[in-house]
């Protein structure tokens, strides 16, 4: 009898999609390439998220048509209280061409809308060596203000449980039962060790603000801006409230208690 030819099947893990607000996704520069064909990519963040699928939303801030040699492709900015993002829709993806067309005549017309997309993490490394980060499109909508705030309150609290394990890894080693004994969450445990290999320290307090900032407009204590000084307009309140402590809360010292200020905030 001939000997058969056994054929060792892959199993893909699916991705988690990463509720990820743009100040987190534009500080990375830790691209991880997948070794295979069909293995995933990734952004490994500060605080280590490992980004290979990311939800992200804001307001439409730029939008333009690209046709070259191998199609058309589309580029666009949205943009949340923290900062932007920068995403594409590929000449490869004609399905999604149509409502990219439709996108594309809102904005030209002047109109301003809340765009949530979930995207393929990409970035793109200049000739020293400097990191930019990007999303290609898989899905996108708009959405209506009330969305928004949820995606808003999502994002920061999937951000701030990130700052809590960043802060729970201070001072171990970057081993994974070391992390597991300082009660790491077990999926961030790869992120963590990935991202302190890599980054030198840094001051984690930039990205407390960010989620502030995200905060502040969720509960309406800064208004949801559509024009292009939006982004001054937010960060002029939020400078208000933070050197006015009559008007916000206590600064937050650890970021493993920010967890509680969302509640709290949300409650008021």
């Amino acid at each position: 009898m001939g000997g058969g030819i056994v054929i060792q099947q892959r199993r893909y893990v699916r991705q988690n999609t990463v509720h990820l607000l743009a100040f987190e996704y534009a500080q990375a520069s830790l691209p991880l390439e997948g070794s295979g064909e069909y293995d995933p990519s990734f952004v490994i963040t500060k605080l280590g998220a490992k980004v290979n699928k990311a939800l992200v939303c804001g307001v439409i801030d730029r939008m333009e048509r690209r046709d070259g040699d191998a199609g058309t492709s589309y580029t666009g900015v949205i943009r949340d209280p923290t900062g932007t993002q920068l995403f594409n829709i590929a000449p490869f993806q004609p399905e999604l061409h149509v409502d990219a067309e439709e996108m594309l005549s809102k904005f030209e017309s002047g109109e301003r809308f809340l765009l949530m997309l979930v995207g393929r993490a990409r970035w793109y490394e200049t000739d020293d060596n400097s990191i930019f980060t990007s999303l290609r499109a898989d899905e996108f909508t708009i959405v209506d203000r009330s969305r928004y705030i949820d995606w808003l309150i999502e994002a920061s609290n999937s951000t701030l449980r990130r700052l809590n394990a960043y802060d729970l890894s201070i001072g171990s080693e970057l081993k994974p039962e070391e992390l597991r004994n300082a009660q790491v969450p077990e999926d961030l445990i790869e992120g963590i060790i990935l991202s302190k290999g890599h980054y030198p320290e840094f001051d984690t307090e930039e990205y407390v603000l960010a989620v502030k900032q995200a905060l502040l407009l969720a509960t309406g204590r800064s208004e949801i801006s559509y024009d292009d000084s939006g982004i001054d307009q937010e960060q002029s309140r939020l400078e208000d409230l933070t050197t006015n402590p009559s008007n916000t809360t206590e600064p937050i010292s650890n970021p493993g208690d920010a967890i509680e200020m969302i509640i709290e905030t949300i409650r008021l």
